[in-house]
């Protein structure tokens, strides 16, 4: 490094300079809080995915927690060390002063994408990305945090459509009490715990429903509940959800049953655990019964 270099660095305070470090190939996704880019590392010549994070639009969401000494999205990331989650490699400020997170980038598209558009790259292997995820959550939670995005659109496939890994830590919590309070209504709508979205206390849980509910949509490409108007499906928990056999007849019933219990609306009668709901598919080798 010369000495301009040097200069520069100091006057940053550090601060990643995203032009001079990275040549950003394309953006990939736009979020509503973040950018993600797939990127080459000028260091390395690593393809990596980098996620800018915008300030203001985090503000009113960060808000809710000051003093509450909540680690931030980078620092839970980096955390996650498990075969079936995004790898986080480091994280930090821009110059500019937007949060920044450099991850492993996946070729693999969202599960979201294969949903929508009723892929066959999802057959014979749905029980195996359950599994994978469920396995990959599981991990969250031993790791004393509540996800609160489990979605299709955050679990990506790798580019040889054998695996699945989670993604996307920015709603991500502590699993402590002072997280647990009532009023924090964060998530993607049709996935939301009826708890979640009625603002009272949660826990882990939540995100047990929204895996049954992810599991159950990438079986038969619904969603176990209609979406209302407003997207928040889980406003209509007081009904039961349909049952998984009418979109998807042959399904195998320990897989069904499974799946059920995750979205169980009442949370007191909902699968505890992902260790729970593995527990449960243990013998399952397919979705199907035939």
């Amino acid at each position: 490094m010369g000495i301009f270099d040097r200069l520069k660095s100091a006057l940053s305070g550090n601060r990643l300079n995203v032009s001079s470090r990275f040549a950003l190939l394309r953006e990939a996704i736009s979020g509503t809080m973040s950018k993600f880019y797939m990127a080459r590392d000028l260091r390395t010549g690593k393809i990596v995915g980098l996620k800018i994070i915008d300030t203001k639009k985090t503000e009113q969401v960060e808000a809710r927690f000051k003093g509450m000494g909540k680690p931030s999205e980078g620092e839970i990331a980096v955390e996650m060390k498990h075969p079936y989650i995004v790898e986080t490699y480091e994280y930090g400020t821009t110059t500019d002063g937007s949060p920044y997170v450099v991850m492993e980038y996946l070729e693999g598209a969202g599960l979201n994408s294969l949903i929508v558009a009723r892929s066959p790259l999802l057959d014979g292997r749905r029980v195996r990305f359950l599994r994978q995820a469920a396995e990959a959550l599981a991990a969250v939670h031993a790791a004393g945090f509540m996800h609160r995005d489990i979605c299709p659109r955050n679990l990506l496939m790798t580019a040889d459509g054998e695996n699945v890994k989670l993604t996307d830590f920015g709603l991500t919590l502590p699993a402590t009490k002072i997280f647990m309070q009532p009023g924090n209504r964060t998530g993607t709508p049709n996935y939301m715990a009826p708890e979640l979205v009625r603002r009272k206390p949660t826990d882990q849980r939540v995100d047990v429903f929204a895996f049954g509910v992810t599991a159950y949509e990438i079986c038969t490409f619904q969603l176990p509940w209609l979406s209302g108007a407003t997207g928040l499906a889980a406003m209509t928990h007081d009904r039961p959800p349909t049952d998984i056999r009418k979109y998807r007849p042959q399904i195998n019933l320990t897989l069904a049953q499974a799946i059920h219990s995750c979205i169980e609306p009442d949370v007191n009668k909902r699968c505890p655990s992902m260790e729970k709901f593995l527990y449960m598919i243990r013998g399952v080798q397919k979705e199907d019964a035939k």
